[in-house]
């Protein structure tokens, strides 16, 4: 229950779809690991074209617990918060990337350099902790799928690399209980 509670912190009210995307986790077990919560009342689900399942205010103080409860190992505390000074180096050039893409410029010389940037970004990934793994895959993936032809994967998507980026941004802050 803890990766579908966390992953509902950062992204959002969102599907089970998304929620599996994100987590690894097969369908039917977040859609039970949905209901578990929401009968603790941890999360909600609203209807409607913006609806979806979201944390309550007592499941944002369930998961700030639990987030709180992994750091108190100072050691992880310290790789943690490295990565995320890491992350805060890589985060500008990442955003003037998704702005060249989407203003036009030359897409072979912006999809050249998101590439040095994924090599880049990947190793301050592989230095955090496994509960930020999924990460790797899912920004892989999304630059795989830019190089494939299909450029909604850079900002224009829910799995878009710059949603994913977003998402491990949320993650970072949320673990080590900084407010956005």
């Amino acid at each position: 229950m803890t990766d579908v509670l966390h992953a509902l912190r950062c992204m959002g009210f969102t599907g089970p779809g998304r929620i599996a995307a994100a987590t690894g986790l097969d369908e039917s077990t977040v859609e039970s690991e949905l209901i578990d919560l929401a009968v603790a009342g941890l999360v909600t689900r609203t209807t409607g074209v913006f609806g979806g399942w979201g944390l309550t205010e007592a499941g944002r103080a369930e998961d700030a617990r639990r987030a709180g409860a992994a750091l108190a190992d100072d050691a992880v505390r310290a790789v943690i918060t490295k990565g995320y000074n890491d992350f805060l180096v890589l985060n500008p050039e990442l955003l003037d990337l998704c702005t060249a893409w989407q203003t036009g410029a030359d897409r072979r010389v912006v999809l050249r350099l998101f590439t040095d940037f994924h090599a880049r970004a990947d190793s301050v990934l592989a230095a955090l902790p496994p509960q930020f793994g999924r990460y790797r895959t899912r920004l892989a993936t999304a630059l795989d799928r830019v190089r494939a032809g299909d450029e909604r994967f850079v900002a224009d998507d829910l799995e878009a690399y710059h949603t994913v980026w977003f998402q491990l941004h949320e993650d970072l802050l949320t673990t080590l209980g900084i407010p956005r």
